[in-house]
C-alpha cells in the first residue's frame, strides 16, 4: 500500500490543477482530509506493531509459596517425670507438669488436622468442603469427621501420621491409665496409621497390654547394657529389679499382645566397649535404634541442668567403632548426634515445640494457645534430616507382617 501512496498522491494533485482556481479550494479540503486519514492510520498500525507482546510472553510465571512443614512423626514428651536416674538423661524433671486429658486430646487433635490436603473434584459442582470435629454421647467423645459434600464421601487427611508418646517415664503417670487412653484415642478416634511409645519398662504390667495392648503399634524399651552393673553405673538400677531380665518379659508380652518390640540404646562411655549382638539377636526386635549420647544445654549440661553428662560422652570415633562391632545386626539403626539434634519433632508437657538447634532447648508458644502452623515455625525441625536418618519407615504394625 505505502508503495502506491505517492503516485496516488501526485494523481491527486495533477486533477486539481487541471480545475479552475475558484475550485481549488473547494477541491483541496478532500486532498487534505484524504491525506490526515492516511497518516493517522499508518500511525496506529506502526504503534501497535511496537507495543504489542503475546499475553504468554509479558506474563511472568508465579513462584509457587514455600511449603510448610507438616508434623508427620511427632514425639510428645507429656511428662518429664521419672522413676529412673540415668545421668545422660537429655529431658530430666524440670517439672511435674501434665496436661489435663481432655486437653491432651485436643492437641493431638490439632496435630492430626495440620497440613490437611482437601482438594474438590473439579468435575463435580464446587460445595462446601472440609473436616470438623463433634463431641458425640454424654462424654464429649471427639469425632474426627472429613466430608465431602459433593458425594458425601471421606476424603483423606495429611497431618500427623505417627505419634510417640515418651517422658520422663509414661507409664508413670495415674499407673499408666492416662497414656493408654491417649493410645485409645489416636488409634481409634484419630485413626493414626502409627501409635509407638519409649519406656525404660520398669513399670509396665501386662494388664495394661490386655487394656491397650491392640491400639499400640510400637513398644521402644530403653536397654544401655546387658551388663546389669553397668545399668546401675548408667544410672538404669531400682533395687532389686533387674533391667535385663524384664527386658526379657516385656519382649514376651509384645509377642503375645501383637505390639511391635524395638529396642532403644545410648551409647556412653560405660558400653561403648560393649558387644551385645548375641543379645540383639536373641530379642529380635524390628529396630535396634543406637543414639550418640548427646548434651543438651540446661538439661544434662551447663547452669540449671539437673544432670552432669561430661562424663558420659563419646567421640565420633569411639562411636563408630562400637557401630563396626555390630554391622551384622540387620535390625540397627544408628544415630550420631549430627543426626540426632534437629530431626525430631518434639513436644514438652504444655505441647510447645522444642528448639534444640543451638544446643538447648527453646521452647515455642503452646499449639492450644496459637495453633500448630504457627507454633511449629519456631520448632527448628530439619525435615531433610528427617528423612535422611530414615526417620519415615513401615512404623504401622499392619504393615509389618510380623510372623507372632
Amino acid at each position: 500500500m505505502w508503495v502506491l501512496t505517492p503516485a496516488a498522491f501526485a494523481g491527486k494533485l495533477l486533477s486539481v490543477f487541471r480545475q479552475p482556481l475558484s475550485s481549488l479550494w473547494r477541491s483541496l479540503v478532500p486532498l487534505f482530509c484524504w491525506l490526515r486519514a492516511t497518516w493517522l492510520l499508518a500511525s496506529k498500525r506502526t504503534k501497535q506493531q511496537l507495543v504489542w507482546r503475546e499475553p504468554d510472553e509479558t506474563k511472568e510465571e508465579e513462584e509457587d509459596p514455600p511449603l510448610s512443614t507438616t508434623p508427620t512423626s511427632v514425639n510428645y514428651h507429656f511428662t518429664r517425670q521419672c522413676n529412673y536416674k540415668c545421668g545422660f538423661c537429655f529431658h530430666t524433671a524440670k517439672t511435674s507438669f501434665v496436661l489435663p486429658l481432655e486437653e491432651a486430646k485436643r492437641g493431638l487433635l490439632l496435630l492430626k488436622e495440620a497440613g490437611e490436603s482437601m482438594v474438590p473434584d473439579r468435575n463435580q459442582d464446587s460445595q462446601p468442603f472440609g473436616s470438623r470435629v463433634r463431641r458425640e454421647g454424654a462424654g464429649g467423645t471427639h469425632k474426627l469427621v472429613s466430608f465431602s459434600k459433593t458425594q458425601g464421601h471421606h476424603l483423606p487427611l495429611h497431618g500427623m501420621e505417627k505419634i510417640n508418646f515418651s517422658g520422663g517415664e509414661p507409664f508413670l503417670h495415674d499407673r499408666g491409665e492416662y497414656l493408654g487412653k491417649l493410645v485409645k484415642f489416636c488409634k481409634t478416634e484419630l485413626q493414626l496409621p502409627s501409635v509407638s511409645i519409649v519406656s525404660n519398662g520398669s513399670l509396665i504390667r501386662e494388664r495394661w497390654f490386655q487394656n491397650y495392648g491392640e491400639y499400640l503399634d510400637i513398644l521402644a524399651v530403653s536397654c544401655d547394657s546387658f551388663d546389669e552393673e553397668v545399668n546401675v553405673l548408667i544410672g538404669r538400677g531400682q533395687g532389686k529389679k533387674n533391667h535385663v531380665e524384664n527386658l526379657q518379659k516385656l519382649r514376651t508380652w509384645c509377642r503375645d499382645y501383637r505390639v511391635a518390640f524395638k529396642i532403644n540404646s545410648v551409647i556412653n562411655r560405660f558400653n561403648v566397649e560393649e558387644d551385645m549382638t548375641e543379645q540383639i539377636k536373641a530379642l529380635n526386635p524390628v529396630r535396634w535404634k543406637v543414639f550418640q549420647c548427646l548434651l543438651i544445654e540446661g538439661e544434662n549440661c551447663g547452669e540449671d541442668a539437673l544432670r552432669e553428662a561430661e562424663r558420659f560422652v563419646i567421640g565420633d570415633e569411639e562411636f563408630e567403632r562400637f557401630l563396626e562391632r555390630h554391622k551384622e545386626v540387620s535390625c540397627l539403626v544408628p544415630e550420631s548426634n549430627q543426626k540426632m539434634k534437629d530431626s525430631y519433632l518434639i513436644l514438652d508437657e504444655y505441647m510447645r515445640f522444642l528448639n534444640c538447634r543451638k544446643g538447648r532447648k527453646d521452647p515455642s508458644k503452646s499449639i492450644l494457645d496459637v495453633g500448630v502452623e504457627e507454633a511449629i515455625k519456631f520448632s527448628g525441625f530439619d525435615e531433610k534430616m528427617f528423612l535422611k536418618r530414615g526417620g519415615k519407615y513401615t512404623w504401622s504394625k499392619a504393615d509389618l507382617k510380623l510372623d507372632w
